[in-house]
């Protein structure tokens, strides 16, 4: 009986255990690969936004130049910066969708850059009129600079949606295993509470009313079941008892009777 009770409870026991551990390390696996994908696109999506602001500013003040006669000094650009930048997105996008636009975005800053490059020539020219240089030449390679750097950072957000979504998909598979495993306990469980019932329980009931009418009513005691463990032999214990102490009884009282007509 104590085996089969400790077999029970460990097949639970190791049920648990094992499922526990299987969504333990699927949840750390899915949490670290998910989590570095997310930190790499909150990472680019910096980056793309350090790259617009640093454009806006220095076409800014390429307009202020041109529209300010008191200001003289021409507007910086720090261009290593600028390509280092670029330069990092294509070494940590792993999206192929993303490395055509970060690709366009190099293109149209060249083609920018070298546009913007002639402001010094445009200003001591005399036959060059600067707004129109600016407005029908360097405006539109601005435009298409910040068209490309916006749908690169479109796209990062979406990557970003669609690696948050599946790191909430992760994590509700990684606690699949752990509801199966509440699930299987559950039913173990349920198995066996009737095997207790069925094999124990009810058992030990009737042997209790056959002890009661025997005690009682004096009647045989002949409640018997199948098994071979320790409560089976109790029970054929028990009835090996009530048989002897019944013969004992039959006995005395013969004797008690034979006694009683010897004296008369």
């Amino acid at each position: 009986m104590r085996m089969k009770l400790t077999l029970s409870l460990s097949a639970i026991a190791v049920a648990l255990l094992t499922s526990s551990v299987i969504s333990i390390v699927e949840y750390k696996r899915m949490s670290h690969y998910v989590s570095d994908l997310i930190a790499e696109n909150i990472r680019n999506i910096n980056v793309a936004r350090q790259l617009e602001e640093v454009v806006n500013t220095y076409n800014l003040g390429i307009l202020t130049v041109i529209g300010d006669s008191s200001v003289t000094k021409l507007p910086e650009f720090d261009q290593r910066a600028f390509v280092s930048r670029c330069d990092s997105l294509s070494r940590t996008i792993r999206s192929e969708k993303m490395v055509p636009l970060t690709d366009s975005v190099v293109y149209a800053y060249s083609a920018y850059m070298l546009t913007s490059m002639e402001l010094n020539e445009v200003l001591l020219s005399d036959f060059i009129d600067s707004r129109t240089w600016f407005f029908e030449r360097l405006q539109p390679r601005y435009q298409r600079l910040t068209a490309y750097i916006g749908k690169l950072s479109d796209t990062m957000y979406g990557e970003l949606k669609r690696n948050s979504e599946t790191f909430q998909r992760g994590f509700y598979r990684s606690i699949i295993p752990g509801a199966v495993a509440v699930g299987v306990g559950l039913l173990l469980i349920l198995m066996l509470l009737f095997f207790l019932l069925v094999y124990y329980v009810n058992p030990i009931y009737r042997m209790l009313a056959g002890l009661k009418d025997y005690r009682a009513f004096s009647k045989p005691y002949s409640y018997d079941f199948d098994g071979d463990d320790q409560l089976s032999e109790l029970n054929a214990g028990i009835r090996e008892l009530a048989g002897e102490n019944r013969q004992l009884r039959q006995r005395v009282s013969d004797l008690r009777t034979k006694y009683l007509s010897g004296e008369k």
